[in-house]
């Protein structure tokens, strides 16, 4: 069974980082490219960041380039998303997502419970 989980989420002040984690398990998870999505209260789910099976190539939402950054370790099977000079409206519920190939194609098949991240003004 695929399953994933995030930490590292919580309540910081604007301009403050935080780093989230997900931890994959009962998946090649080096075989597979991973994002992260997020969703605020009354709002749709919406991409925020994804990163291939080799960590090389990554993709980010226009609200979140140069301030965040995705990465993996392959040998701890987690994705991160290191996230500087937060902002209020990044407040959201913080998805992690495996897709079913190794490229980015925006197919994800298994999702993560989520993490709260909270940004005060």
């Amino acid at each position: 069974q695929v399953q994933l989980v995030e930490s590292g989420g919580g309540l910081v002040q604007t301009g403050e980082p935080l780093r989230l984690s997900c931890s994959v398990s009962g998946r090649t998870f080096s075989n597979y490219a991973m994002g992260w999505f997020r969703q605020a209260p009354g709002k749709e789910r919406d991409f925020v960041a994804a990163i291939d099976w080799s960590g090389y190539t990554t993709y980010y939402a226009d609200s979140v380039k140069g301030r965040f950054t995705i990465s993996r370790d392959n040998a701890k099977n987690t994705v991160y998303l290191q996230m500087n000079i937060l902002k209020p409206e990044d407040t959201a519920v913080y998805y992690c997502a495996i897709e079913g190939s190794s490229y980015i194609g925006r197919k994800y098949d298994y999702w993560g419970q989520g993490t709260q991240v909270t940004v005060s003004s």
